[in-house]
């Protein structure tokens, strides 16, 4: 069983930190890809970091459905990155 106030605790604190910093650096991420950049090493190990903490707080979203719309829009805007950094990098490949 888990302490809700724990589990609170936590959420704060990592709501904190994406509305800090997480939020502002995947927006300017998707800005860049959607205007046809490439991610640079740096930010490709940003993604791959936030993919695994999406994964992680899989299991406290799912004890806490009043954030579950939250985490949505983060997997959300996650996903979008990615696929459009996908189709850029092809199309560096195909001579874009």
């Amino acid at each position: 069983m888990t302490d809700p106030t724990k589990d609170l605790g936590v959420l704060t604190a990592l709501l904190k930190k994406f509305s800090d910093e997480t939020l502002p650096r995947a927006l300017g991420l998707k800005k860049r890809v959607d205007a046809g950049e490439r991610l640079e090493d740096w930010d490709i190990e940003f993604m791959h970091l936030l993919g695994e903490g999406t994964v992680r707080m899989q299991p406290l979203i799912e004890r806490c459905p009043d954030y579950q719309d939250v985490y949505a829009r983060m997997v959300q805007l996650y996903t979008e990155i990615a696929e459009r950094a996908l189709d850029n990098e092809k199309g560096w490949n195909n001579g874009g």
